[in-house]
């Protein structure tokens, strides 16, 4: 999928902030001299620096909740996803980098930095071979450095076990040895905590949705990380601004709350060191990027009931719709209240989001003006945040059926207090099941465990706080729920031609006018469609002809998601060329007879 954020590679960052040549720069590892190097701290931490680059935000970031202009092959599906000739993530030099360190560390002479570079290679091992079981499935397993003629270089797939294995002994080890104060631009102990919460609850909700043994075991391995990480008090949820600002503000600001994030991508305007998320979203010419109606409609009323329960719900239009929800909503999409501080022109709605719903997280502070804040974005942005740590620990109890409203307590319920939503009530969930989230239209039809109500307010409230953090793909594939790629990608529901005002201002913002009829004279800052008629042609097509829903892509057949084979990725045809004990994973055909 397309970028939110196209992140420079932070080894190039560290390279800058260190004084270090980048990796593909530097002279072959197999010419690092064995004397001279690897002696001190220094040289153990330059070394290491080029593994931060491994903390790219996912690059999966469209899906059934967030489109935009051009649809990603993951959601059209079908024939659109082939096997690649190469890369497609099987990708080793990360991990060469890692076992190299780890092979020469004792070569220094500092006892104590000899176990915090071995605990951050080993961290960044865990995290690289996390990749690698979400995308392939069983991989080969390296803890040592290989040469060209390494006859392990042809060895098969280990088994998904020994990888899962081998990577809570490393974090294990991270754990035990990375240093405990709180750093928000390198790892710690608590970003391995944060790490082992996340791979863990994926490993365990994989195997109890997609079949497999042990599931429970790593379902409490992620309880007990998140758990640890809770008790030690180190993190809090960001709570300036209000109810009303302190959700959009914490991902807006220029520097990372050392409170909620764990770990950070570090950026800044001066070194220019910056990123595009603003610009993708306030720019015609970038993704023109919207949240889905069926995403929107998971949001809670502010009263904590639900939307989908209110009468007209599917017929409500935009300032109807969007009134007394769950604050997050209106902090993560453009509402009608929403205003730029500098009072500068925003530009109009479904010029620069496909289905209306237009997504204003991670936009630049408002403060900095529309020129900086569009040009360039320096805000810093998560990777690990104490917001998911508390979503997993909650999900991973869940899942074990051991959930208790002690548990909902102390997770969703701060997450929900930030914001001044209602606690999530254990009880009165799972008594009544959200109808909506096991529909077929909208939801997870293959929930069927006797605490279900709770499981799907978890994946909701989960949805909703980490949205645009790429986690959702991740999310559909691990509840084996790749269905809900399926399910319809329509936006803002409009009842037919007519004058809308979309911002409360009592304003027209918006003309929709019927398909043949006189196109009503220009007025500034209206847009104008005629029904019926795409978009590129200057109309706008609604899914029931003269009214309905948004529905941008109406001319993309979607293919589907291939629930027996798109749950994994396909090795590249030149590695299992190069390596036929390599077997390719189900339903991929690559054209190879081995």
């Amino acid at each position: 999928m397309e970028k939110i954020v196209k992140i420079w590679s932070l080894a190039v960052l560290f390279t800058v902030l260190s004084g270090c040549e980048s990796y593909l720069d530097k002279q072959p590892l197999s010419q690092i001299p064995e004397s001279g190097y690897f002696r001190n701290a220094q040289d153990l931490e330059f070394f290491t620096n080029p593994l931060y680059s491994m903390l790219n935000m996912d690059d999966r970031l469209q899906s059934d909740h967030l489109v935009q202009m051009t649809l990603s092959d993951i959601i059209i599906g079908g024939n659109r996803r082939t096997v690649p000739n190469s890369g497609g993530g099987w990708e080793w030099a990360d991990l060469r980098r890692i076992n190299t360190l780890l092979a020469r560390v004792d070569q220094c002479e500092d006892e104590a930095a000899v176990l915090k570079y071995s605990a951050v290679a080993r961290f960044f091992r865990a995290m690289f071979y996390f990749d690698k079981i979400k995308r392939f499935g069983d991989v080969p397993w390296y803890d040592t450095e290989l040469g060209s003629s390494d006859e392990n270089l042809y060895k098969p797939r280990d088994p998904r076990e020994l990888v899962m294995t081998k990577m809570v002994e490393d974090i294990d080890y991270a754990i035990a040895n990375l240093p405990t104060e709180v750093s928000v631009f390198r790892v710690n102990k608590w970003t391995a905590l944060a790490l082992k919460s996340r791979f863990c609850l994926y490993e365990g909700t994989f195997r109890k949705y997609q079949g497999g043994d042990e599931a429970d075991k790593y379902l409490e391995l992620a309880a007990a990380a998140a758990k640890t990480l809770i008790d030690g008090n180190q993190y809090r949820l960001y709570m300036n601004g209000g109810q009303d600002k302190a959700y959009f503000t914490l991902f807006s600001q220029d520097d990372a709350d050392p409170g909620e994030y764990i770990l950070a991508f570090d950026y800044s305007s001066s070194p220019r060191v910056n990123h595009d998320a603003s610009s993708f979203i306030m720019s015609a010419a970038q993704g023109r990027p919207s949240y889905t109606k069926k995403f929107v409609n998971t949001y809670l009323m502010a009263d904590g009931t639900r939307f989908t329960e209110q009468a007209g719900w599917q017929t409500m239009t935009f300032i109807d719709e969007v009134k007394d929800r769950d604050p997050r909503l209106s902090q993560s999409i453009r509402n009608p209240k929403f205003t730029l501080s500098d009072n500068k022109p925003f530009p109009n709605k479904f010029a620069i989001s496909v289905d209306g719903y237009h997504p204003i997280k991670f936009l630049q502070d408002e403060t900095k003006g529309y020129d900086v804040r569009v040009g360039y974005s320096s805000n810093d942005l998560p990777i690990f945040r104490y917001a998911e740590v508390l979503l997993n620990y909650a999900e991973a109890k869940a899942e074990l059926g051991t959930l208790t409203q002690a548990d909902i307590d102390i997770s969703i319920k701060l997450l929900r207090d930030r914001v001044g939503m209602p606690n999530l009530d254990v009880a009165a969930a799972n008594a009544n099941p959200d109808p909506y989230l096991l529909s077929a239209e909208a939801g997870y039809t293959n929930v069927n465990a006797a605490n279900k109500g709770v499981i799907l307010e978890i994946r909701r409230e989960r949805a909703i706080e980490l949205v645009q953090e790429g986690f959702r793909i991740d999310d559909l594939v691990r509840w084996k729920a790749g269905y809900c790629i399926d399910q319809p990608l329509v936006g803002i529901y409009f009842p037919g031609p007519g004058e809308y005002d979309l911002t409360g201002d009592g304003k027209t913002d918006l003309i929709l006018y019927a398909k043949g009829g006189d196109k009503p004279a220009s007025q500034v800052g209206v847009e104008m469609y005629e029904i019926g008629t795409p978009v590129n042609n200057g109309g706008m097509i609604l899914t029931e002809g003269t009214k309905g829903n948004v529905f941008f892509h109406s001319n993309i057949e979607l293919a589907g998601f291939n629930e027996n084979r798109d749950y994994l990725y396909p090795i590249p045809i030149n590695e299992r060329s190069l390596n036929p004990n390599l077997d390719q994973n189900p339903g991929w055909i690559d054209g190879l007879n081995f």
